[in-house]
């Protein structure tokens, strides 16, 4: 029946991430998701869950997210409702229009990344700036490092398995020669590279707190140092040299096109410099 009340536990978010994990999704998605319902039980705080209420979250989102951000966490529930049989109940997203042009605020420049990475090594944090480097130079995930192993190094290319697919990523020879020294070093003789003082492999926090940290060392606004921001400034030099977007979807592991689009975009400052540069305007 359309709008029948139903009431959010934590039980029944348990058997979601359940249900996510047996058909093999992402554990990033399975934690994004769980996070996502469990916001809106606080939200809730006892109320049942109706398409009223649902509604009233979503102004609520509104209010404190980015429109991207508000998306996410409503595409969490309507896949939740989706799987309890409630598919009636579920809200539409936003509107949102592609951005021509990137935010110039949190693009990072050749220049700072350079200064980041000899930021870490002044700082003896060797590690740090191998992470930094090799996510820059083969546009990998940061949830994807753990795929670069010792073997991989020695083969120059790691398999990648990630939401279900698997690539080849290629690491560079330039990175392969200081990636052995650093395996040398470390005494490291199979599995990640990039592992904790307990042997773990490095997980987004890890990296995440350690960055955040070296952009105030390096002189960097915070908004620019992130992981995912590593990848895309690998795209924008790959695109920039190449200007293949279908060979670069496929090196970042991109079923849609589109998504691979937001990583080329250019600030417009460089689109307003070469419209000058084209000299179609005679004085």
């Amino acid at each position: 029946m359309k709008n029948k009340p139903c009431v959010l536990t934590h039980k029944q978010i348990g058997r979601y991430a359940k249900h996510l994990q047996e058909q093999e999704r992402a554990a990033q998605t399975i934690q994004k998701y769980t996070h996502d319902l469990i916001a809106l039980l606080k939200y809730l705080d006892g109320r049942q869950l109706t398409k009223g209420v649902l509604i009233e979250w979503k102004g609520h989102l509104m209010e404190k997210y980015a429109p991207a951000s508000v998306n996410s966490m409503l595409t969490a529930v309507n896949c939740f409702l989706a799987f309890t049989g409630r598919r009636e109940m579920a809200v539409r997203l936003l509107k949102i229009q592609r951005t021509l042009f990137c935010d110039e605020s949190r693009e990072l420049s050749r220049e700072e990344y350079t200064r980041l990475v000899r930021t870490a090594e002044t700082r003896g944090n060797q590690q740090l700036a191998l992470v930094i480097q090799t996510i820059c130079a083969t546009g990998i995930r940061v949830s994807e490092l753990q795929h670069i192993t010792v073997e991989a190094v020695l083969a120059g290319r790691a398999q990648v398995s990630n939401k279900g697919k698997q690539r080849i990523v290629f690491i560079p020879n330039t990175l392969r020669k200081i990636l052995k020294k650093y395996l040398h070093k470390q005494k490291i003789t199979a599995g990640a590279v990039f592992v904790t003082r307990t042997g773990r492999p490095l997980d987004r926090s890890n990296i995440w707190r350690s960055m955040k940290a070296l952009c105030e060392q390096a002189g960097i606004a915070p908004e620019k140092v992130f992981p995912h921001n590593l990848r895309h400034f690998f795209a924008r030099v790959y695109y920039s040299m190449e200007k293949d977007l279908l060979r670069l979807a496929d090196i970042l592991g991109h079923s849609n096109i589109n998504t691979t689009r937001i990583y080329t975009a250019e600030s417009s400052f460089v689109c307003a410099r070469r419209l000058e540069h084209m000299k179609l305007v005679i004085t």
